[in-house]
């Protein structure tokens, strides 16, 4: 069983910058692929962007160019670097452990954090 545990999040101002962290249990961290989805009020939760065991990153149109998604095998965590927030980007941000699939190509999840919430206002 894997366990993550979010955090980082609070509140900015537009044109501001956060840094959320997920740190999981167990030891075989290195093996999975891992995203951040978030879900705003009145919305669907929506995957951000993930990272593959391999490194490999992928983003949805909205964040890309101000979000980095990282990883850290050592420590056991991952990390979301949101640069140049915006209001859109106000929702509950959640970690997630999973796969790709070899059908689709596409991450899918395994494992929830609780989510942490980021709120951009001025």
């Amino acid at each position: 069983q894997v366990q993550l545990v979010e955090s980082g999040g609070g509140l900015v101002q537009p044109g501001g910058s956060l840094r959320l962290s997920c740190s999981a249990s167990g030891s075989i961290f290195r093996i999975y692929a891992m995203g951040w989805y978030r879900q705003a009020p009145g919305k669907q939760r929506e995957l951000v962007t993930y990272i593959t065991s391999a490194g490999t990153t992928n983003y949805v149109d909205s964040v890309k160019g101000r979000f980095t998604i990282s990883r850290d095998n050592a420590k056991n965590t991952m990390y979301l670097q949101m640069n140049s927030l915006k209001p859109e980007d106000t929702a509950v941000y959640y970690c997630a452990f999973g796969g790709i699939s070899f059908s689709s190509g596409s991450f899918y999840p395994n494992y929830w954090g609780q989510g942490t919430q980021v709120t951009v206002s001025s």
